[in-house]
């Protein structure tokens, strides 16, 4: 599988994520598409990005009940985009919904499980979500839970990429949000790494916002963590 650099557009709305692709003359970048952007375009602004030939990570993070999953994820099943995603804490009944929904539409979307948001950190997770488990056991076994219930991958952070690898295989997919350069500011995230870290920790795909799309050139720097990223350096 080839690893990839997954733009976020995570933009207010639909105007200023194609004024930013328009920088991108000579390629077409995987970019994220999530919960900002959909709610403001809806699927239009999915099909628009689409037609213009980008691969799509469609990151609505799905959670509630497994009919109502199922029935969602049919509709996005119709976007015909790259990557859709659910929250592993929903249970492996209502991943298994999700699975179904995809199969019955034909869908070829890789299924991705959220573990831990890249944002939570272990003590807040104990402290507040009452996971009475390290953010290592918990981010595995959540993966353990995605693999059971046929989903392709996981999403969680680079930090964890390597031990999701070695409990579920190497081809059980880990896409890594939480990614800067080793000069930009942390954010609202805790878990975060650089490209390169990313890379050396075995990485499928990582998830660049604020680096790329808060950055001077983005073209550039889009360029720079495709480098670091596929290199290690």
């Amino acid at each position: 599988m080839k690893r990839e650099v997954i733009i976020a557009c995570d933009f207010q709305d639909q105007k200023e994520v194609l004024n930013f692709l328009d920088r991108f003359t000579d390629e077409k970048p995987f970019v994220k598409i999530g919960m900002e952007v959909f709610y403001g375009g809806g699927p239009a602004i999915v099909r628009e990005i689409k037609a213009r030939g980008h691969k799509i990570f469609l990151d609505l993070k799905l959670h509630d009940i497994p009919n109502t999953v199922y029935r969602s994820m049919g509709k996005l099943a119709e976007l015909d985009v790259d990557m859709v995603n659910v929250h592993a804490a929903g249970s492996i009944e209502m991943m298994r919904a999700a699975r179904r929904a995809l199969d019955e539409r034909g869908s070829s979307a890789l299924l991705l499980a959220v573990t831990q948001l890249t944002s939570t950190s272990e003590e807040v997770m104990q402290r507040e979500l009452w996971i009475d488990h390290s953010m290592a056991d918990t981010v595995c076994h959540y993966a353990l839970n995605a693999k059971q219930a046929g989903c392709n991958g996981v999403v969680c952070s680079p930090l964890e990429a390597k031990l999701v690898a070695e409990t579920c295989g190497s081809g059980f997919v880990t896409v890594t949000p939480g990614i800067r350069f080793a000069s930009d500011a942390k954010g609202d995230q805790k878990r975060v790494t650089t490209p390169a870290m990313a890379y050396a920790l075995g990485s499928s795909f990582i998830v660049v916002g604020r680096s790329i799309t808060g950055a001077e050139d983005p073209v550039a720097a889009y360029h720079r963590a495709k480098r670091e990223f596929s290199e290690g350096m």
